[in-house]
């Protein structure tokens, strides 16, 4: 099965900064940083890949060295992780909402 990658909640803003970037959401108050391989992985969520195999993919050409399904792995734990902290959504046909997501849909 292939898992669609969520969509980037319209309400966070992005900045790069060196090393790196920031994830802000003012709405609620929700500061994160990402190191160089978060930002890669933010940057080119939908529509740059849809699916978290061709991200993997990706990462795995820029990163040569590390075993594919650690990519996976990791990018799938970040994933979850901003998921939690409402700055990502699911992607378009995906049935989870609770509180955090419903911001996602209002935009």
């Amino acid at each position: 099965m292939r898992m669609q990658l969520p969509v980037r909640n319209p309400d966070v803003v992005y900045r790069t900064v060196d090393g790196g970037a920031v994830l802000l959401d003012t709405g609620q108050e929700v500061y994160y940083g990402l190191n160089a391989v978060g930002a890669y992985i933010w940057e080119h969520l939908p529509p740059v890949f849809q699916t978290l195999e061709e991200l993997s993919a990706s990462l795995s050409a820029v990163y040569p060295e590390v075993a594919v399904e650690t990519i996976r792995t990791d990018a799938r734990e970040l994933l979850d992780d901003l998921f939690a902290n409402g700055l990502v959504c699911p992607s378009v046909g995906t049935e989870t909402c609770d509180d955090s997501t419903a911001r996602c849909s209002e935009s």
